[in-house]
């Protein structure tokens, strides 16, 4: 197989796997999100540590699947954890332009516990970060994951910054669009 197959390929799987996983939530409806003053008391991950209820949380909350680099492609096999978190040029498209997964540990080094709180629960970044998420965690879960994420400590560069709707982008990304089925002949 040619390398430029190969790149097809292994872009097309991407896709498939970022629409997979973008639509797993899909399947019940929603119930409704608790109010930010009724998640402050809610009691939190239970863990040896809060560094490891900030591992665990960024696990479970999907962190990895945008914000790290071929995490999704491998489905969650690859990259090891010192790569985790460093933001990816793939970007997402959609009616709000493109955007595309920051660099958290760039990110956090600029911001402390307080800001991190404040913006998940301001909560107004653009699609597809599952903000709704952020939101209903406890600040308790909240300053576990910022914890953890600042212990990793800076590595990577700034990802791409976003554009607005009808630029187009240079670089590979992910369409949010939503799409008519071909009309059927009967």
């Amino acid at each position: 197989m040619s390398a430029h197959n190969t790149n097809i390929s292994a872009h097309t799987a991407f896709i498939v796997i970022a629409g997979l996983l973008s639509l797993q939530g899909c399947s019940k409806p929603a119930a409704a999100a608790p109010a930010a003053e009724a998640v402050t008391g809610v009691e939190h991950v239970s863990a040896g540590s809060t560094l490891e209820a900030g591992r665990y949380l960024v696990k479970i909350g999907g962190c990895n699947d945008c914000h790290t680099p071929g995490f999704a492609m491998a489905n969650g096999a690859s990259p090891d954890e010192p790569e985790w978190l460093t933001g990816d040029a793939v970007g997402f498209s959609g009616p709000w332009g493109v955007s595309y997964p920051a660099n958290l540990r760039l990110s956090f080094q600029n911001m402390n516990e307080t800001q991190f709180i404040e913006m998940a629960r301001a909560g107004q970044g653009r699609p597809p970060m599952p903000w709704p998420s952020l939101k209903a965690m406890s600040d308790k879960d909240l300053k576990a994951i910022y914890a953890y994420i600042k212990s990793l400590g800076p590595r990577g560069e700034m990802a791409p910054a976003a554009l607005s709707p009808g630029v187009a982008p240079d670089r590979p990304h992910i369409p949010f669009t939503p799409q008519m089925p071909a009309a059927t002949k009967s």
